[in-house]
């Protein structure tokens, strides 16, 4: 294994969301209720002033002294610095500098513990996955990657996301007992609150697979697990340089998916389908779909669907990276039929435009790596049927993150969970009837 050593990206600001695993939202006023799969119970909100709101405060930066903590909280100063050395004997919290003095001895500045422990990430695709390790901003401190198909089954795919973690943790001299967290994203539709797929079309053998009870069971920490271009989306929202209350994330690689994120929550439907835009009918009536259908967005303009087409015109193309090498290389049938591809799927975005009037929409996946060529038949596509209104300030635009933002948004996934304030206290709670 080659193990890597990444530097982390610009900090994020927490706040922007947290995972709600009931109703498969992100929340944007930063609490939460949840079912924990391990206990059973709903979780109280957390009170005002408890050891994880102090964290929240401190890791969004609106209070980072406890004469600060005390003012935003209403708390005595003595109950605030018995709750501060709870964080700091948990690592949570360390002290990293002092404030101004206004007069005596300057306070001490508050700041979150990146490194108090690890989340395991994986962004598992339908040729090729990437898993890391990540520490509790997001960053990833080691990954991995390797063409390997889901097809293949949980049993060979998660055995080795297993090992890889595993000597990757040692790689980086970290212990399982410093793991957090497990994040997960997989190529197929999600059960968000029980942690497995449903019915995925192109994952043999993983229908109800119990994907986060066997990384529970494993580990003994929290687990979620989302559809891969859920994690995509969450990725680039947690990234983005000029936030975006609504963003749309479309995947382009051996199929195609989008990840919604409307007024700051994931919307991921009923039964966890939605965002199934390369579904969505564009015809012809000749071109058969792998879902049975006719006429099916993927079936025409997907990875899979451009190779096969290029193949019968004699070149050598198994997948969606020969597609795009051969775009990059100026291979004119190869452009055309990329152009041609981002007009198709700028149909249906036009109509998601005119219904869902998101702010910005970027373009992931294999395919996307081709360049400007798909994007400029997608834009020309978008503006040409959209209504005006609805496109004044769109941003189309390539993906910020490429092929990390499925683990930077598995590891936001995660982070926010067991960071969130009713997670800590209970964290706290029970290391202390432990003790």
């Amino acid at each position: 294994m080659t193990l890597s050593v990444v530097a982390g990206p610009e900090e994020h600001k927490p706040g922007t969301f947290v995972v709600d695993t009931d109703k498969s939202l992100c929340l944007p006023d930063g609490t939460m209720a949840t079912r924990d799969r391990t206990i059973g119970t709903i979780d109280p909100v957390s009170a005002v002033g408890s050891p994880g709101r102090l964290l929240e405060l401190i890791r969004s930066g609106d209070a980072t002294t406890r004469a600060e903590l005390a003012a935003a909280t209403g708390l005595a100063r003595s109950t605030i610095a018995q709750r501060i050395d709870v964080l700091m004997a948990d690592a949570l919290v360390v002290e990293v500098g002092e404030a101004p003095s206004t007069g005596g001895r300057p306070p001490a500045v508050l700041g979150f513990n990146h490194d108090a422990g690890v989340v395991l990430v994986a962004d598992l695709g339908a040729t090729h996955s990437r898993i890391a390790v990540s520490d509790l901003a997001g960053h990833a401190l080691a990954e991995e990657r390797r063409d390997i198909a889901i097809a293949e089954g949980p049993d060979v795919v998660l055995s080795w996301v297993e090992r890889e973690f595993d000597a990757m943790l040692g790689g980086l001299g970290r212990s399982a007992a410093e793991v957090r967290g497990t994040g997960i994203g997989v190529p197929g539709p999600v059960e968000f609150a029980a942690g497995r797929t449903v019915h995925p079309p192109i994952m043999p053998g993983w229908d109800g697979y119990p994907i986060a009870d066997r990384f529970v069971d494993r580990y003994g920490v929290p687990a979620l697990v989302d559809n891969d271009v859920n994690i995509m989306a969450l990725g680039e929202h947690w990234r983005l340089q000029s936030p975006v209350e609504d963003l749309f994330f479309v995947k382009m690689g051996t199929g195609i998916g989008s990840g919604m994120i409307l007024g700051n929550h994931i919307h991921r439907g009923a039964l966890g389908a939605a965002g199934d835009i390369g579904h969505v009918y564009v015809g012809p009536d000749t071109v058969v779909c792998r879902c049975g259908n006719l006429g099916c967005l993927e079936a025409s303009a997907g990875g899979e669907a451009l190779a096969d087409k290029l193949k019968a015109m004699g070149y050598d193309t198994s997948n969606s990276r020969d597609v795009v090498r051969l775009v990059r290389a100026g291979n004119t049938d190869a452009v055309q039929l990329i152009r041609n591809a981002g007009r198709l799927v700028g149909r249906v975005l036009a109509a998601i435009v005119n219904l869902l009037n998101p702010a910005a929409i970027m373009i992931g996946g294999d395919v996307a790596t081709s360049g400007e060529e798909l994007m400029a038949g997608i834009r020309e596509t978008v503006y040409g049927r959209s209504t005006a209104l609805s496109t004044a300030d769109l941003r189309i635009v390539p993906s910020s993150l490429g092929d990390r933002a499925g683990i930077t948004g598995a590891a936001a996934m995660i982070v926010e969970y067991v960071l969130a304030p009713a997670a800590v206290d209970r964290g706290l709670s029970t290391r202390e009837a432990i003790g």
